[in-house]
């Protein structure tokens, strides 16, 4: 489904039986509480059968509510600033943070591996092991996951630039010799970086190969780049989780690995004599 849930929702407003006129209603007001209600809470809560709720669902295009739930889920979390998502988060969890943060990356995990497709996932390794140079981009939290993925790619191969996001202008500066036969990863999530969309979508102008790795097909990133990885991040907190993002990139470092298990493991032996010499752990630990 092409557009936005909330979109599909207003656009159906006034062509609604007056019951399903009042579901519309409340979702477009209270999309971020509603997502996380059954068919039974909304319909006590907007005054409606539960199998008015279920019909509306399918009248709008989805197989079922569960379908439509989740695309309210990715609305407000495309949404609603860091504050709605902190009122609601509070909500949500409860006490037990502790428990209910663990649980939740573990039901992440699983949606992220069910999701991931065995094929994208060959293709994407055999698209950066093949790369003329690698460019990777992550703005804001994604950083964090573009300086690990840069830290290990960079001792593996001798062909891998981060881009650096300070300031936006700088990035094009790093970029301009892009081309043909070059990769360009790009890490975003909801909200999504404006940067670093607008940085794939200039790399596949320029003929590079662009990579993606996010959370949906409706993601921007994966409007642009020619193959796509997901991860789920959905999580109850004010922050979305890096988690499963993060295993997703672990899996992809492995892959590389176990492809050219010589060369990482020489290396990594390389490495290993210089942080000797060095002293750069700790030796008394």
């Amino acid at each position: 489904m092409d557009k936005n849930v909330l979109e599909i929702i207003n656009a159906r407003l006034t062509r609604c039986s007056k019951g399903q006129r009042k579901i519309g209603e409340y979702l477009l007001t209270n999309y971020a509480e509603a997502s996380y209600m059954t068919a039974a809470k909304l319909s006590e809560t907007v005054g409606v059968s539960e199998s008015t709720i279920v019909r509306y669902a399918m009248d709008l295009g989805f197989e079922g509510y569960p379908e439509l739930q989740s695309a309210l889920k990715y609305a407000a979390r495309s949404k609603l600033t860091s504050v709605q998502r902190m009122e609601l988060s509070q909500q949500r969890i409860g006490d037990d943070t502790l428990s209910k943060s663990f649980f939740a990356d573990i039901e992440s995990m699983k949606k992220t591996l069910s999701m991931t497709d065995q094929k994208a996932f060959g293709d994407f390794v055999t698209a950066l092991t093949g790369a003329e140079h690698i460019y990777i981009v992550g703005a804001r939290s994604s950083a964090s996951l573009a300086m690990f993925l840069n830290f290990y790619l960079s001792i593996i191969f001798d062909n891998v630039s981060i881009i650096h996001t300070v300031i936006g202008s700088e990035a094009y500066d790093q970029l301009f010799k892009v081309k043909k036969g070059d990769v360009v990863l790009g890490i975003s999530f909801p909200r999504y970086s404006k940067l670093t969309v607008d940085v794939l979508a200039f790399s596949k102008k320029q003929g590079a190969t662009v990579l993606g790795i996010t959370d949906s097909v409706h993601s921007p990133v994966a409007e642009n780049a020619d193959i796509t990885l997901y991860a789920n991040n959905e999580s109850d907190a004010f922050f979305d989780s890096l988690v499963s993002p993060l295993a997703l990139i672990n899996a992809l470092i492995l892959e590389i690995g176990r492809r050219d298990p010589v060369r990482v493991s020489t290396r990594f032996g390389i490495l290993e004599r210089i942080w000797a010499e060095n002293d750069v752990y700790d030796k008394d630990v």
